[in-house]
């Protein structure tokens, strides 16, 4: 008895000391991490880490961004073609399968805090050979009382049914920090697709004005051949009449047929512009319907830029980045585990026989086992600090693209809302050109009739004018272009409201050829360019420009 008694004594000895020496490594471990890296300090003072409260001054207290994409744009033909690109755009379909596989790695995330349950039989036949320790004993079937019988040889195992659980439990939240850093990285996918949306109605909605000024491009190139064909036209008639020379019919000539040559190349750049709409919306070549009216009086809705601060709510971007930075954090942590034990949980139940008529025989065949295992890694740690360091590095990298996207973010403002006012007021003077150059070419055909004036003079006032025409066309396109890209650098364009009713599409139309185009207009001699010698599809050039009509001379 106090044998006994001694020997329990000293089992638990032994264990206080194996739970002092346990406890004794997991203090010391903490200690055993290597120092993490600290992001660089900034040049400037504190302050400089944070938003402006104003784009340079400028604020508002409302925000463009926070109006539906179909409430910026109301041209129907932009919303239609946006729709069929978040229909059919291969790239956002590509970002919804990356957004299924960040969402499927949430899910694997998930299971590995879960315990692992498996399920199993197995049957088998063995000979086992006398002259073996294992074989030998098989002469001895003491299971069944029959000490001088042997077992069967071969001999049978069945295995029916094996389930066996295995359970690493989080101590160390290693596997939820996982489970959330996958989830904030679903979130950052998702908001990149977000983004991506953005930038895209941006690019639709910037080619279609750019469709646009290149229609009214053609409009004033036809305007322009008009005029001087019929500035040709009265060279050619001072010719016959002894009061001109060949000189002036072959320079004004020349200037059509390089307008003619001219206009073939816009008619290029609006098939190409068209496919490269047609390729955004996800479809093949054919021809995109567009607004018929002014291009110069169109407006887009005035512009509010609120205040900096909502750009880090506003801007898919910059979310993006947030998550991702978060996500980052976490696997310092998940990387910060590896260096504390693991306990690992193992058990397994099921019936076990070497012949099926014994196989559920309970308790006999009945077998099962509970094991837990710590496990602490304690010599050559090298790879864990190692993924540790990287971790670190790989979060500071977050860090600073999330500072990166901000700045950019902040920068795309204050340039775009500033060329919107630019070129407003471009606008405005070019308008003014336009008008005094309009009032020249009148006055110079007038004299070139009269023989008052050189022929000269008459094309250089009509080259001025058509170079400034193109200018305002331009200026429109770019003022257009700088509002579409401030609304989506404030963070609109990724909002969408109900869908307008789908009208019945007729066929696609390819696009014209150069020889479907109308023929040039024939010259008018005796009246001077008024709407009606124009092309029936081309409106005159004030009309189309201005708002007004030319002044007959």
């Amino acid at each position: 008895m106090k044998s006994f008694v001694k020997s329990s004594q000293t089992m638990r000895d032994k264990n206080a000391v194996g739970l002092a020496t346990a406890c004794g490594i997991l203090l010391i471990l903490p200690g055993c991490l290597p120092a993490l890296h600290r992001p660089l300090p900034a040049p400037g003072p504190p302050q400089d880490f944070f938003l402006p409260r104003s784009f340079q001054g400028a604020t508002g207290a409302e925000n463009s961004s926070q109006l539906e994409m179909r409430e910026f744009f109301k041209d129907p033909h932009i919303t239609r073609l946006v729709d069929q690109a978040l229909a059919n755009n291969q790239q956002l379909r590509i970002l919804a399968e990356e957004i299924q596989i960040a969402n499927n790695e949430v899910l694997r995330r998930k299971g590995t805090y879960l315990p692992f349950l498996s399920f199993g039989s197995s049957a088998s036949y063995r000979k086992l050979s006398d002259y073996t320790l294992e074989g030998s004993d098989t002469y001895s079937n003491f299971l069944l009382n029959r000490p001088f019988v042997p077992f069967p040889n071969p001999l049978g195992n069945f295995l029916v049914p094996a389930v066996d659980v295995s359970w690493q439990i989080d101590i160390w939240r290693q596997l939820r920090n996982a489970r959330d850093a996958a989830a904030l990285r679903l979130l950052g996918t998702t908001e990149g697709r977000n983004y991506v949306v953005t930038r895209l109605v941006a690019q639709i909605a910037e080619n279609y004005y750019m469709l646009m000024s290149l229609d009214q491009r053609l409009e004033n190139l036809n305007y322009v051949i008009a005029l001087q064909q019929r500035s040709l036209e009265i060279a050619k008639l001072q010719k016959q009449g002894v009061r001109g020379t060949e000189l002036p019919v072959q320079r004004f000539l020349a200037e059509v047929r390089k307008n003619e040559s001219d206009k073939l190349l816009i008619i290029q750049q609006i098939i190409e512009v068209e496919n490269r709409i047609n390729f955004l919306a996800g479809r093949y070549p054919q021809r995109v319907e567009r607004n018929a009216s002014r291009f110069i009086d169109l407006a887009l809705p005035k512009l509010t830029i609120g205040v900096p601060a909502q750009l880090l709510q506003n801007r898919p971007d910059i979310r993006q980045a947030e998550r991702d930075l978060a996500a980052a954090g976490l696997d310092v942590r998940v990387a910060r585990a590896n260096f504390f034990p693991k306990l690992v949980i193992t058990s397994g139940v099921g019936y076990e026989a070497f012949n099926t008529k014994y196989l559920f025989l309970t308790p006999e065949s009945l077998i099962y086992n509970v094991a837990g295992g710590l496990v602490a890694p304690l010599v050559n740690r090298l790879a864990i600090k190692a993924d540790y360091l990287n971790a670190n590095a790989r979060q500071l990298q977050a860090l600073y693209e999330y500072q990166r996207v901000i700045l950019n973010a902040f920068t795309e403002v204050v340039n775009r809302v500033n060329a919107v006012q630019n070129y407003s007021g471009s606008i405005t003077f070019k308008k003014q050109q336009v008008q005094a150059l309009e009032r020249s070419v009148d006055v110079a055909g007038i004299l070139f009739v009269n023989a008052r004036v050189d022929y000269m003079d008459v094309l250089f006032a009509q080259r001025d004018l058509w170079q400034a025409r193109r200018d305002l066309i331009e200026t429109k396109q770019q003022q257009l272009s700088a509002i579409v890209n401030a609304y989506q650098a404030l963070g609109g364009g990724w909002r969408f409201g109900p869908r307008e009713p789908a009208s019945p599409v007729a066929a696609p139309t390819p696009a014209p050829r150069a020889e479907e185009l109308p023929p040039p207009p024939a010259a008018e001699v005796s009246a001077p360019p008024a709407a009606e010698v124009f092309p029936p599809a081309v409106p005159a050039a004030r009309a189309g420009l201005l708002g007004g009509r030319p002044n007959s001379a």
